[in-house]
């Protein structure tokens, strides 16, 4: 059996203090599902999913197919891969927070003056969770991720909620120590020393960030790390909201300089972060995900036994919070899905049965950080390419010809390929990733040089105009390709996908109408996957 996570063992906890009659099992198989995938980096096979979970093929063949059909994984050979739909989950939660969008501009500025990584971290438990990171691209870089779960008593931040704690705080903590002094559990970080005084050692840490106001991370996590923190209080209750921290290594910062070096910059950012909490207007609901209960029935209607609707409906409650919708009340939750009162009222008694919402006085629910368990943490870091791959090797194989995608150097004279799909042809189109080619002859570079608002001359006017491009022999005698624009959150074009061909086995007629709508059908699945990853994290075009 696998080892035991933070997550397991308060799940276990919770399942200890006895199971509500109404939770609803294919739903906690489905979490359960999720979570493994995740821990495991994103992939499995089946069997080993089977061995993971504990539950029979036949469930996780179900459970699988019913997440592919909800575009949370895809089924590719005999391997589960966790895809970026299901960052929907978790962008559920970081857009009800709404931290992540108030204070995130900050943060980022921060990191960008200090050429430091800057994170945002809230509490979980005994453990902190990062909604936010800001990192520098350098081969000695900060590896955590949103969602990265680490223990409190190996973080600047968890000393600072910890002066926060309660008896019975402090006493779940303590357990959890004893059950597993290392800390292995925590599998973003490596484990740590098991030594006798390290409860004393925390708590004088967590006297330390009471006295001073920020905290100090002196390679708790692993040697050469260092970080400091400083925590972001709400202005109307005075507690913190999160806890903002600069990371470095002991080669650009010695720990003891810290409080000179970075302390005092973060405190400014810090300001400002506490700023905008006050200044900000309060959230307008974004639209509701209307029709998701019809669209459940429906695919049960279609895929039979194969599609666990109860385990559908679930995830969709999940998704009826977020910006404008921090809490729901059942009935709430019922007019946002479509679904009857009761079913989502079973729903958030399972999602509450396994910590990923918590219900309050008022009988309403809220997300908690553990929604980001499902999924985040191993596609929040994440690239461009990375995301259009799985999307190019389906155009490739669909049309049997080369698919690939490009970017425009900074001085615009070129581009240059970033990702590519081969065709199992004698005559093919060799893609090399990083190679480049002059973008005024390529379809790729004529559609990225046409996204501008300014004048251009005709041929790329009439680019801009037809939204996409098409190159006929120009580059090389017999070579046509299309080209269409790969457009961000914005609707600028950050990148731009083609199929090359041969023009003795395509026509221009041909590729208009045959390449160019699966060109077009394709883009739109990969700026799918770019706009859901990159509402809360960066996503890099190379």
């Amino acid at each position: 059996m696998p080892a035991m996570t933070a997550v397991d063992a308060d799940d276990r906890a919770r399942a200890g203090a006895g199971t509500p009659a109404e939770v609803v099992g294919p739903l906690v198989r489905g979490v359960g599902v999720l979570r493994r995938l995740t821990e495991a980096g994103g992939a499995l096979s089946a069997s080993a999913l089977e061995r993971a979970t504990g539950l029979a093929r036949s469930t996780v063949d179900r459970i699988t197919a019913t997440l592919a059909r909800m575009g949370y994984v895809r089924l590719d050979g005999r391997d589960v891969v966790l895809t970026p739909g299901v960052l929907e989950l978790g962008n559920a939660y970081l857009a009800a927070l709404r931290l992540p969008a108030l204070l995130g501009a900050h943060a980022d500025a921060l990191a960008d003056e200090l050429d430091e990584s800057v994170s945002l971290a809230v509490a979980d438990g005994d453990g902190i969770r990062f909604i936010h990171q800001a990192t520098r691209r350098r081969a000695l870089s900060v590896s955590f991720r949103i969602g990265d779960l680490l223990p409190a008593e190996r973080t600047a931040p968890g000393a600072l909620f910890a002066t926060e704690w309660t008896d019975g705080e402090w006493s779940r903590w303590r357990a959890r120590r004893a059950q597993d002094p290392e800390g292995t559990a925590f599998r973003a970080v490596p484990p740590g020393p098991a030594a006798g005084d390290a409860e004393a050692a925390f708590a004088e840490r967590v006297r330390r960030a009471r006295r001073d106001g920020w905290a100090l991370d002196d390679q708790l996590i692993e040697p050469g790390l260092v970080a400091v923190s400083v925590p972001v209080h709400d202005p109307g209750t005075g507690r913190p909201v999160c806890v903002a921290s600069v990371v470095s290594h002991t080669s650009r910062h010695a720990a003891a300089d810290l409080r000179t070096s970075l302390l005092p910059r973060l405190r400014t950012a810090v300001r400002a972060m506490e700023g905008a909490l006050r200044t900000a207007p309060p959230p307008a609901p974004g639209p509701a995900p209307a029709g998701l209960a019809a669209w459940t029935t429906a695919s049960k209607h279609e895929l039979g036994r194969d599609f666990v609707e109860s385990l559908a409906r679930g995830l969709t409650v999940l998704t009826a919070f977020g910006e404008g919708r921090p809490a729901l009340s059942p009935a709430e939750a019922a007019r946002a899905t479509g679904l009857s009162r009761a079913t989502a009222r079973r729903a958030l008694l399972t999602l509450d049965h396994l910590g990923l919402i918590t219900a309050h006085d008022d009988h309403a629910f809220t997300l908690t950080p553990r929604v980001l368990d499902l999924g985040f943490p191993p596609l929040a870091r994440t690239s461009l390419p990375r995301l259009a791959e799985p999307h190019l090797r389906a155009l490739a194989e669909r049309l049997d010809e080369p698919a690939a995608l490009a970017v425009l150097t900074p001085d615009r004279t070129e581009i240059q390929y970033t990702a590519g799909a081969g065709a199992g042809r004698v005559l093919t189109v060799r893609v090399t990733v990083g190679a480049r080619l002059p973008a005024a002859a390529t379809s790729l570079g004529r559609v990225l040089l046409a996204d501008t608002d300014g004048p251009l001359p005709p041929g790329l006017a009439e680019v801009r105009a037809l939204g996409h491009a098409l190159a006929d022999e120009e580059l090389e005698s017999g070579l046509r390709s299309v080209a269409v624009p790969v457009r961000d959150r914005t609707g600028r074009a950050v990148a731009a996908l083609n199929v090359a061909t041969h023009a003795a086995r395509r026509t221009l007629d041909d590729c208009a109408g045959t390449l160019l709508p699966a060109l077009r059908e394709t883009a739109a699945h990969i700026e799918r996957d770019l706009h859901t990853t990159s509402r809360f994290a960066h996503v890099p075009p190379t």
